[in-house]
């Protein structure tokens, strides 16, 4: 190359500038040494004519593996558009009078095409299945399809052209075989399992085919279409006044009911064709009867829970939760009262738990937990109603619409049982008689009573009512909360439940601390591990929700 002259083309000139340049050290002095000895000319580049991008492309044509260069103008040339594949949807119905298969097309375009096939030979719903598949695959082949996406709601086909099942039925055999041999005259097959909701056309081409009684060689046209039967007239409309009707909600259940299995295993020793799901129903029946239509299941407590479905588990926990006995408790402690009032469905514990995160009541109320928890220190109490924790809340603001700016309560230290009154004042003629009518003339006499140091509860009044009984009142420690704990814990607890269940005005709380006191009352206590209701009667109360439904105590544990 030393003999001739070379004309180097280029948008900008960093050879010539490092040649031309005065000082140069370190390695690219070596390079300007080596450069040197060329006769180089540097040409800037001007535009290139179409001609001769052509006659370049020509003689040196560039490979599939490189990626386009932003170089060049008008490059969409060299990009091809792929087209998505092809999807088939398929489904078999077998019935007494009949089975049928759907077969549905949609092209890369979103054009349908829709098939309905009478089978004429008896078979079982997975043989229908088959044929449909089958079906199917000889009308792809026929059109010369390469590329399909092929979408079908039986999970016993689908896995077994997958590999994933063994077929082991000698009447499925056959079917298996032909398909898999049609599988294989396609270039790219994509094998998808679907729920029966998302294949609604293709179930109804086959359930079409099930009911008409056609010939061998015979085929029938059957348009779609959409009508008016009879207009309405505009005038009459504008004229006519209509009245108010009932308005009735269909609901469209899309999935199988969890229960729908079992109840054909007790009733009619039914099984499904899935080997495990075979294997688990027959597991999990023995817990389980059926009694009046109604299936219950046996808990470890032997107590008998109904069993429920979706929609009334939204119902169930709605209710428990935040309905007129509804205490906004946590997830762990919402499964437990469902537990309780006598309810059972297979996922209560995590959708408890997703339940209480999204109410948004309970996150408005949430505490600010600032402290690590501490160890339980546990009050001893030996029998019921024998030690009472008393205090006042209060002032509270804004005032009641009756003018109450204080509460009252008194906790249990055995049931954790609670008794709470609005009042003006918090006077010690107040106390006296709430310890003497809600507490003495309700559960007897305790043995001691809990207070602070306030001039409510330390007063002559107090002392003389002491002495009447026979009970002693004991002081909590000056200026320390946690040693009248309980008392403290209650009162928290209660203003939660109210800010939960108030008005906006917040003024009628007076009148909703009856129903905090209930929600309070049969709301499951993880240190009792029972409800106070339950501890303080022996069963638990009966609840608006298992009136609703028709289930009482009695009925969970007959």
């Amino acid at each position: 190359m030393q003999a001739h002259t070379v004309h180097i083309i280029s948008k900008a000139d960093p050879i010539k500038y490092i040649l031309s340049r005065p000082v140069l050290s370190g390695r690219l002095a070596k390079w300007v040494v080596l450069i040197k000895q060329y006769d180089i000319v540097f040409v800037p580049q001007k535009s290139v004519k179409g001609q001769a991008i052509a006659d370049f492309f020509a003689d040196h044509p560039v490979p599939p593996e490189w990626e386009l260069s932003v170089d060049f103008p008008g490059e969409d040339v060299f990009y091809i558009d792929v087209l998505p594949p092809w999807e088939m949807y398929f489904d078999g119905a077998a019935r007494q009078d009949g089975a049928g298969a759907g077969v549905v097309f949609l092209s890369p375009e979103k054009h349908v095409l829709t098939y309905s096939f009478v089978l004429t030979q008896l078979c079982s719903n997975n043989m229908a299945e088959y044929q449909a598949l089958i079906l199917g695959l000889q009308m792809a082949v026929g059109l010369g399809l390469k590329d399909l996406d092929i979408y079908g709601d039986s999970q016993l086909v689908i896995s077994q052209l997958l590999g994933e099942y063994e077929v082991k039925k000698e009447d499925l055999i056959p079917h298996h075989r032909h398909a898999t041999k049609l599988l294989e005259k396609l270039d790219n097959v994509k094998l998808n399992h679907v729920p029966r909701s998302a294949n609604k056309m293709a179930d109804a081409l086959a359930g079409l085919a099930t009911t008409l009684a056609l010939g061998a060689e015979e085929t029938m046209s059957v348009p779609v279409c959409n009508r008016w039967v009879v207009a309405p007239d505009i005038d009459e409309i504008e004229d006519e006044e209509y009245e108010e009707v009932d308005m009735i909600t269909v609901h469209q259940i899309d999935q199988e009911d969890w229960r729908q299995p079992i109840v054909d295993y007790l009733s009619h020793q039914k099984l499904p064709s899935d080997p495990r799901h075979r294997m688990e129903i027959r597991r999990r029946a023995p817990r389980f009867i059926l009694f009046n239509g109604t299936l219950f299941r046996l808990s470890f407590n032997d107590s008998w829970s109904r069993c429920i479905g979706d929609e009334e588990t939204m119902k169930a926990m709605e209710e428990a939760h935040a309905g007129i006995c509804g205490a906004h408790q946590s997830g762990p402690k919402l499964y437990d009262c469902l537990k309780i009032m006598g309810y059972y469905w297979p996922t209560m514990v995590q959708d408890s738990m997703d339940y209480a995160k999204k109410c948004e009541v309970c996150q408005f109320h949430a505490n600010f937990i600032h402290q690590p928890p501490e160890p339980l220190h546990p009050t001893v109490s030996s029998w019921p109603f024998e030690a009472w924790g008393l205090d006042v809340v209060g002032p509270i603001t804004p005032k009641s619409f009756a003018g109450q700016a204080y509460i009252l309560a008194a906790t249990d230290y055995f049931s954790k049982w609670a008794e709470a009154v609005p009042l003006r004042e918090a006077k010690k003629e107040n106390v006296v008689d709430f310890i003497r009518t809600h507490i003495i003339y309700r559960y007897g006499i305790p043995r001691r009573i809990i207070t602070d140091n306030g001039k409510p509860f330390f007063n002559t009044l107090m002392t003389s009512l002491c002495e009447k009984f026979k009970f002693t009142q004991h002081k909590s420690s000056m200026y320390r909360t946690p040693a009248n704990g309980l008392a403290e814990a209650f009162n928290k607890t209660l203003c939660k439940l109210l800010s939960k269940v108030v008005s906006k005005s917040k003024r009628d709380w007076h009148e909703r601390i009856g129903e905090a006191l209930w929600a309070y009352r049969t709301s499951y206590k993880t240190a009792t591990q029972s409800t106070p209701y339950a501890l303080v009667y022996g069963v638990e109360s009966i609840l608006p929700l298992e009136l609703q439904e028709g289930l009482t105590n009695d009925d969970n544990n007959s």
